[in-house]
């Protein structure tokens, strides 16, 4: 049943895709090609920032608690595990024509898997349903079950951990809010 649910939601990607790039291949190519890693959540082609729609990873400053209740660089492991997963493949991003902070919002695959359900299914991002409208759902509740990632110990969600530093909080107080 899972498998189905994902092969559905491949098809849909690549479908959508393979219309935005036959409608308008110029922006096409330029959201194509080798990705260097901004952040978990955040990638850049051809000087192009590009968000990943849907997900929210932890920010690099970002601290979570492990299985062991010690504080590790959640963020930055996230950053590194993407930066792994990608491993100077070629990145093809779809522009769903929303922007954040001057970048592009796009759903990315490496080789037809979809970078976010990766991040999300590994731990290493949580779902945005504000965004994603629960697209991401299915991945979440797979690796909490599984205890991947953040989901081994406790973390503080992204957005919040950002408007605790954005109101002057230090890294650990925001990255501990409960």
């Amino acid at each position: 049943m899972r498998r189905s649910k994902t092969m559905k939601r491949l098809k849909h990607s690549i479908s959508v895709a393979a219309a935005f790039f036959v409608v308008t291949p110029g922006l096409a190519s330029d959201l194509t090609g080798q990705a260097s890693v901004i952040d978990g959540d955040t990638i850049e082609i051809h000087r192009t920032r590009i968000r990943i729609h849907g997900i929210d990873a932890p920010e690099s400053s970002q601290l979570c608690r492990g299985a062991d209740s010690n504080l590790y660089r959640c963020g930055q492991r996230a950053a590194i595990a993407l930066a792994d997963f990608i491993a100077r493949r070629p990145v093809e991003c779809v522009d769903i024509d929303q922007r954040t902070f001057n970048r592009v919002v796009a759903i990315c695959t490496v080789e037809g898997v979809d970078i976010a359900d990766w991040l999300v299914r590994n731990g290493l991002a949580v779902d945005w349903p504000k965004y994603s409208r629960g697209g991401y759902a299915e991945a979440q509740a797979e690796a909490q079950k599984q205890e991947r990632g953040i989901w081994r110990g406790t973390f503080v969600e992204p957005w919040r951990y950002r408007k605790c530093d954005r109101s002057g909080g230090r890294v650990e107080e925001c990255s501990d809010l409960n």
